[in-house]
């Protein structure tokens, strides 16, 4: 089966996405255990975790804040009563055989999303996508199977570690409004502090419900379920795969069966898991042990008043603050930990330029980050080191070019080593001593006369060529502006 995306024009893409977002508390949702990632398996396991008899949870406020902070965040409804259910199925990881769950009532009701992203032109079109539901829930545990002898493990550290499931209405049309939905949700989360997104880790992981039908078409197609994929690639992969997997299938006489399928990264495809649960095989019933949420005008008014700068506000701010392009503004603000980087950086400048920090943010040091694969909070360089090298651009000491140069060194001594520090013992300063710089200019022009009379005689081409030549001679130190001043009065004097 190809994991290319069929391109019949008969055919409708529907997607609906559930978003499992691993909630930043300290504690679980209904324990005291901590939800730290990487301990020793079974350390952080207590006997409630373990669902073991005579214990009884207890809900994290701080869980609850979380998830009305999303639903502030998506204009969400906020329900002033919500209830906990048990959600029965039998697996090796939920030792209680039921997860405890939001059913019929949930924290977060109807809300929305709006998204931006490129159509099959080229094109920027902008989507309103329709939140569901968010309903707060405990994670399972963990199966693991490596190191493991025809047997498998099982690590209960992640058992009761809170869950915001964030369920999208079935609007999505392709992959890349998948993925711009995604991406959007991903930086909110992170904007809120509710989560830490990191995919890697599954704190912020995805679930695809992916049917076809044909153009024109009211009537929903049969959906499968791709489980558990934790990035936007595979996100995007999977989808791309099941329908065309789906539409091949329907063409060729057969049918969809309602499925919840996995995603291999390897081969690219989907392969069928079981057969796809409905609610009622979950025998939803609420919790005894748990009393119904209510939530009260005035604590949302609370949590209202301590709500972040969120994304789209962020990137309104800095195009109009800062006079940057819309680009350069939603760029930046992609990520929170980038733009808070940017905004820490401009503020330490001597004489903060917007435009040229910009720059320098989305080019070296997004390109050096994406080459080691570190996040810019794993940035070898500080804030304030950053800024003091794009100061030195800034107060001529050195150039744009040279910059590159003393960034690279400052990167492979880990930020141990500041920009003047090396400008001084490489002796990069820039030259711009306005005699030393015709020198070598009518150095240049004295070695290439023939070249220089034609560009006297309106061949500008030439121009940057000699520009070139008198950077060459000088290392690249002479100040760019006065290269080009100089040599354009030499071309005037005739």
């Amino acid at each position: 089966m190809t994991a290319n995306l069929h391109t019949d024009t008969e055919w409708e893409t529907v997607i609906g996405l559930e978003v499992h977002v691993q909630l930043l508390t300290h504690s679980k949702i209904f324990s005291g255990c901590s939800t730290r990632f990487g301990a020793e398996p079974n350390s952080q396991a207590c006997a409630l975790d373990l669902g073991l008899p005579g214990t009884l949870p207890v809900l994290n406020k701080e869980a609850l804040n979380m998830a009305i902070k999303f639903g502030l965040s998506t204009s969400s409804e906020i329900s002033p009563l919500s209830v906990f259910s048990r959600k029965n199925y039998f697996y090796p990881d939920l030792p209680k055989g039921y997860q405890i769950s939001q059913y019929d009532k949930p924290t977060i009701g109807k809300g929305f999303l709006d998204v931006e992203f490129k159509d099959s032109e080229d094109k920027l079109v902008k989507k309103r996508i329709g939140i569901t539901r968010a309903h707060l829930e405990e994670d399972a545990g963990k199966s693991l199977h490596e190191n493991f002898h025809n047997l498998s493990g099982i690590d209960l550290n992640r058992a009761g570690t809170p869950l915001l499931e964030i369920v999208s209405e079935p609007d999505i049309r392709s992959a890349k409004e998948a993925i711009a939905y995604l991406k959007k949700l991903h930086a909110l989360v992170c904007y809120l502090g509710i989560c830490d997104g990191n995919m890697q880790e599954g704190s912020f992981r995805c679930d695809a419900n992916v049917s076809v039908r044909p153009k024109g078409s009211d009537k929903l197609g049969t959906r499968t379920e791709t489980k558990n994929v934790n990035s936007f690639k595979f996100v995007e992969q999977a989808i791309n795969h099941e329908v065309s997997r789906q539409i091949q299938l329907i063409e060729s006489g057969g049918t969809v069966r309602q499925q919840t399928r996995l995603f291999d990264p390897v081969k690219q495809e989907t392969r069928p898991m079981r057969d796809k649960e409905e609610a009622n095989d979950y025998r939803y019933f609420p919790d005894p042990d748990l009393l119904p949420v209510m939530i009260t005008p005035e604590h949302i008014e609370r949590i209202k008043a301590i709500m972040p700068e969120l994304p789209d506000a962020k990137c309104e701010r800095f195009a109009t603050q800062y006079g940057l392009t819309p680009y350069d503004a939603q760029t930046l603000t992609a990520e929170k930990a980038i733009a808070d980087y940017f905004e820490q950086a401009l503020k330490l400048m001597s004489k903060p330029e917007p435009k040229l920090m910009a720059n320098w943010v989305m080019g070296e040091l997004s390109a050096v980050l994406n080459k080691e694969n570190l996040d810019i909070t794993q940035s070898l360089l500080s804030p304030k080191a950053f800024a003091e090298l794009v100061d030195r651009i800034v107060d001529n000491t050195i150039s744009g070019k040279i910059a590159k140069v003393v960034f690279e060194h400052m990167w492979a001594s880990k930020g141990t080593q500041s920009a003047d520090e090396i400008i001084q013992a490489k002796g990069l300063k820039q030259v711009t001593d306005t005699g030393a710089i015709e020198k070598i200019v009518d150095d240049v022009i004295a070695n290439n006369l023939d070249q220089f009379k034609e560009l006297q005689s309106g061949k500008d081409k030439l121009f940057g060529f000699f520009v070139g030549q008198v950077m060459k001679l000088s290392k690249g130190q002479a100040n760019p502006q006065q290269v080009n001043d100089i040599l354009m009065a030499k071309i005037k004097q005739g």
